[in-house]
């Protein structure tokens, strides 16, 4: 159970893929995630550190001002791309239908996803909405439940 469809390599704010399943179309959109935190304020150790105790430390051994020089620069390319908005946050949000009728307009989800972020082709965004595709699948199925046991009552007030 997967989709086939993959989300782009650079991707926009509302982009899908969907699949069908058992029944059920399962769309899987990005929404633009709202919160306003840069990267080194999301990541401990986001910036590179020579210091063993700090989360960005860059580990022991030969060329370590190198190193530094290295990760550092990566680190600010990171920030400059994100700054300049060529890259977001994203939450992979998973809806689901059935016969056109929708069950769930947020049936999963997960957030602090890196979209469009440098060097990626966006991959692990089609794999985390792969792996959303159980827990959509069981939401679409207790809203069909409910809906099919709401319906007796509907007949009988009719």
């Amino acid at each position: 159970m997967a989709f086939r469809e993959r989300f782009s390599r650079h991707i926009c704010e509302g982009d899908s893929i969907a699949c069908e399943i058992d029944g059920f179309r399962v769309i899987a959109r990005i929404v633009r995630d709202d919160c306003p935190d840069s990267p080194d304020e999301r990541q401990d150790g986001f910036w590179p550190s020579l210091y063993i105790n700090d989360p960005g430390f860059i580990g022991p051994g030969s060329n370590f001002r190198e190193r530094l020089a290295k990760a550092q620069a990566e680190a600010e390319a990171v920030m400059d791309a994100w700054r300049k908005d060529e890259w977001f946050y994203c939450g992979v949000v998973l809806t689901i239908e059935c016969e056109g009728v929708e069950l769930e307009s947020h049936a999963t989800s997960i957030w602090g996803m890196e979209a469009n972020y440098p060097g990626s082709d966006n991959a692990c965004l089609s794999e985390v909405a792969g792996e959303l595709l159980p827990e959509a699948l069981a939401a679409g199925c207790a809203a069909l439940t409910r809906l099919m046991a709401s319906e007796p009552a509907q007949a009988a007030q009719a």
